[in-house]
């Protein structure tokens, strides 16, 4: 469930070693010590979403759009490729955010970090869309509580559902609805800046996602 994290990260030998490697590493000796194998994928393989955020599309069509995503994937298919699916669990997990981020840097939800930035400045900062179909802060996110995640992890891990899981509420919201409700929260009134993306991550940044929740 740990291995690299930061969504930005542009080091692909380090991504490699610790979130593809590192991974199989791990997933080869459980499998042959019969332990139950449990590991972390994430909505960052779906890419664009131009093939949907089903978690029962085959995994070869996805096109994640950075190299974070891309590391994961690399594992799913290595999985597929070595039959292991049906003797391991793989989580897809969607925007989870909840108490304890403090640690992750940069990579806090933008529910931590907009806290932050209100509570200090009265405002918060998120990126403009460069989509004419996205407004800006019109983006969309699935969402997830800690806990719900916790316990949806728990619920896989002890029980024999094999195969890969997307873990999202099914439902996306807009960054700016999220903001609002911080906003609200704090009594305060609604100050939002609409700063540019930088050019590196244009790219690479994921307009909208959705977990496809039927699976389960």
């Amino acid at each position: 469930m740990g291995a690299c994290s930061s969504t930005t990260e542009t080091d692909a030998s380090y991504l490699v070693e610790n979130n593809f490697e590192y991974t199989k590493l791990l997933a080869e000796e459980s499998l042959k010590n019969g332990v139950r194998f449990v590991y972390a994928s994430s909505a960052a393989t779906y890419g664009d979403g131009a093939n949907g955020y089903d978690d029962k599309t085959p995994i070869d069509l996805l096109k994640p759009l950075n190299m974070y995503g891309y590391s994961k994937h690399m594992f799913d298919l290595y999985a597929q490729r070595r039959g292991f699916l049906n003797r391991i669990t793989g989580i897809k997990y969607f925007n989870v955010f909840g108490y304890g981020e403090g640690h992750k840097g940069d990579m806090r939800s933008v529910v931590l970090k907009g806290y932050e930035q209100i509570k200090k400045e009265g405002k918060i900062r998120l990126f403009k869309s460069y989509k004419p179909e996205y407004k800006d802060g019109e983006q969309k996110r699935d969402f997830l509580y800690a806990k719900d995640a916790a316990k949806i992890t728990a619920y896989l891990a002890f029980g024999d559902h094999n195969g890969i899981y997307n873990l999202g509420r099914g439902i996306a919201e807009t960054w700016n609805d999220l903001v609002f409700a911080i906003f609200d929260t704090l009594k305060l009134s609604i100050n939002i800046e609409y700063i540019e993306m930088p050019e590196t991550l244009k790219s690479k940044y994921q307009y909208y996602t959705c977990a496809d929740t039927t699976n389960f």
